[in-house]
C-alpha cells in the first residue's frame, strides 16, 4: 500500500552500509550527506555552514568544496533526497488492499507512520527547515506543494477504491473524509516532533474508524 516507514534515516543507514564497499571519495560524499542531514536537522540552514559540517566529516572547509561549491547546493541536493522519500511514502499498490484488509492496511498505514518517526527524529526537523525556507524562495514553496498535493490526492484516491471494494459508501464528503485522514496522518508527526507523550496508535485508530465505521475489521488492532 503506502511505502511508508521509508524514513531518510534508513536511507542514511543503508547508505553507512554501502560505505564500506565505497572508494575513499564516495564515502567522503556520503559522510557529508549524513552530518549535513543531522546538523541542519538540529541547527537549522542559518546556522550551520559548510565549515562545521566539514570540521564534523573530519576534512578541510576546501575539502569540502570538491563535493559541493556552496551550503545551497548541498540544500537542494538533500531536499532532492528527501522528496524521493515522501514519493515514495505515498504511492500505492491497489494490489494489496481488498474489501476484507481494507482497513487493517489503513490502520497499518499509520502505525508503520508512528514507528519510522520514532526512529528518526531528525526528519520532521529538517523538513520544517526547507517549509520556512518555503516562505522565501519560490522553487521550494513550489515543491512543496506539489508534494502537499500529491499526498492529499493519494488519500482520495485510496478512498475512492475503498467505495469501489464497497468497503466505504459513496458520499459528497468522501474528499473530506480523505483530507481528514491526511491532516491527522501529518500533524501526528508534527505533534511527535515536539515531543508531546499521546496515543498516536489510538488517535489514529480513531481517525480510521471514523472513516469506516463498522467497516471489515481483520484482525484486532
Amino acid at each position: 500500500m503506502f511505502k511508508r516507514g521509508v524514513s531518510f534515516n534508513i536511507y542514511l543507514t543503508v547508505g553507512k552500509k554501502r560505505r564500506m564497499m565505497m572508494g575513499n571519495k564516495e564515502q567522503t560524499f556520503q559522510k557529508i550527506i549524513e552530518v549535513a542531514y543531522v546538523m541542519f536537522a538540529e541547527k537549522g540552514f542559518e546556522k550551520t555552514s559548510l565549515a562545521l559540517i566539514a570540521a564534523e566529516v573530519g576534512i578541510s572547509k576546501p575539502a569540502i568544496y570538491y563535493y559541493f561549491q556552496s551550503k545551497d547546493q548541498l540544500i537542494t541536493y538533500l531536499f532532492d533526497e528527501l522528496y524521493k522519500v515522501i514519493q515514495q511514502d505515498v504511492a500505492v499498490d491497489y494490489k494489496e488492499l481488498s474489501r476484507v484488509n481494507f482497513k487493517e492496511k489503513l490502520l497499518e498505514l499509520g502505525y508503520k507512520s508512528i514507528e519510522a518517526q520514532g526512529k528518526d527524529p531528525y526528519f520532521n526537523k529538517i523538513f520544517n527547515q526547507y517549509i520556512l525556507l518555503a516562505a522565501r524562495d519560490e522553487s521550494y514553496k513550489k515543491q512543496l506543494v506539489e508534494l502537499e498535493t500529491s499526498f492529499l490526492t493519494s488519500f482520495v484516491e485510496v478512498l475512492q477504491y475503498g467505495v469501489r471494494l464497497g468497503v466505504l459508501e459513496d458520499t459528497p464528503n468522501i474528499e473530506a473524509k480523505a483530507q481528514m485522514l491526511a491532516l491527522v496522518y501529518d500533524n501526528i508527526g508534527n505533534f511527535m516532533l515536539t515531543g508531546n507523550q499521546l496515543n498516536y496508535r489510538a488517535i489514529w485508530k480513531e481517525a480510521v474508524h471514523s472513516v469506516i465505521q463498522g467497516g471489515g475489521d481483520g484482525k484486532k488492532s
